[in-house]
């Protein structure tokens, strides 16, 4: 059995972001294909100092895409302490705003967030120095 829906709020900021690109040496040539391993810090809701990340990017009119990414959050849901991945997809126009979802992957909650669920999502625009988040999830009932 599940609790009811829960929604919060946070931001994050990135820690680290270190891009390649992927086979064509020219980055300026588009469609192309990049990785991005990322670090990033959660507050508000979802508390966990250091994630970690792994997007693949697809560059398809300049500097504008798509990505998909797994992120791997240890820390806490609202106090609750574990760990979960979040598969995240999203775009970026030229303009540099980012748009994503995220939902939790099935099975991967541990510790007091086994059996999380739930999904969310964030706008990034240039300038900002932290990036607000919205997540809804549910965690089953003890007994």
């Amino acid at each position: 059995m599940s609790t009811s829906p829960v929604s919060l709020t946070g931001e994050f900021t990135h820690a680290d972001w270190a891009e390649r690109s992927l086979g064509a040496e020219d980055t300026e040539t588009t469609p192309r294909l990049a990785h991005a391993s990322v670090r990033n810090a959660f507050s508000g809701g979802i508390v966990a100092a250091d994630t970690r990340c792994e997007y693949t990017i697809a560059y398809t009119d300049g500097a504008a895409g798509r990505f998909t990414g797994l992120e791997l959050v240890v820390g806490e849901v609202e106090g609750r302490a574990g760990s979960f991945v979040l598969e995240e997809r999203g775009g970026f126009d030229t303009a540099g705003v980012v748009e994503c979802a995220f939902t939790v992957v099935p099975g991967s909650g541990t510790g007091a967030l086994t059996g999380l669920t739930g999904s969310g999502s964030f706008v990034h625009r240039p300038g900002m120095t932290s990036t607000p988040y919205g997540f809804s999830y549910e965690l089953p009932t003890e007994g």
